[in-house]
């Protein structure tokens, strides 16, 4: 069964999990174009993308829209229950998802999902729980590693690549 949904945590996966703010009090917050090319072409190949995460941000909603993410969820307390939500909506299943996180919030989604990914610097016991844990740092990649690494897994790798007129 091919995985439809990723699962996308902020702080720690699509950042470096620091929290910066100018001197008049803005959040500052960097993503990797490389995972943002990588989300868009995933969206592009016609599957999902939900980002779920603990914290509020303007950034990360902006982020979001950039990449066609249909499903953002903000300030949540209990990650798996929401994915649970996500899936009912597009009557998918835990087989079908899969996600990424580096902390203890997000322990209960990464063990219900099909494939599991942890950045390289994710907390040691998540790192020690999830099915893969990336070479990339959160921020550096790691989404991006994550999937590729899936594409190749279901066979969606020439066509990952014609999107961009590689082969």
């Amino acid at each position: 069964m091919s995985i439809e949904l990723i699962v996308l945590d902020v702080d720690g996966t699509l950042t470096d999990g620091k929290i910066s703010y100018s001197s008049n009090g803005s959040e500052i917050k960097s993503f990797d174009v490389k995972d943002g090319l990588a989300i868009a072409s995933w969206v592009r190949l016609g599957k999902e993308v939900a980002i779920i995460t603990g914290r509020d941000s303007k950034i990360v909603a902006r982020r979001a829209k950039e990449l066609g993410v249909k499903y953002l969820y903000q300030g949540v307390k209990d990650k798996k229950e929401c994915l649970d939500n996500i899936l009912d909506r597009e009557s998918l299943t835990f087989e079908q998802t899969s996600a990424i996180g580096d902390d203890l919030n997000d322990w209960e989604m990464l063990n219900s999902v099909s494939y599991s990914y942890a950045p390289s610097d994710a907390i040691l016991l998540i790192r020690q729980n999830v099915d893969i844990v990336l070479d990339a740092k959160g921020g550096y990649g790691a989404v991006r590693e994550m999937i590729e690494d899936i594409l190749k897994r279901d066979g969606l790798w020439e066509e990952y690549l014609k999107l961009w007129s590689v082969v």
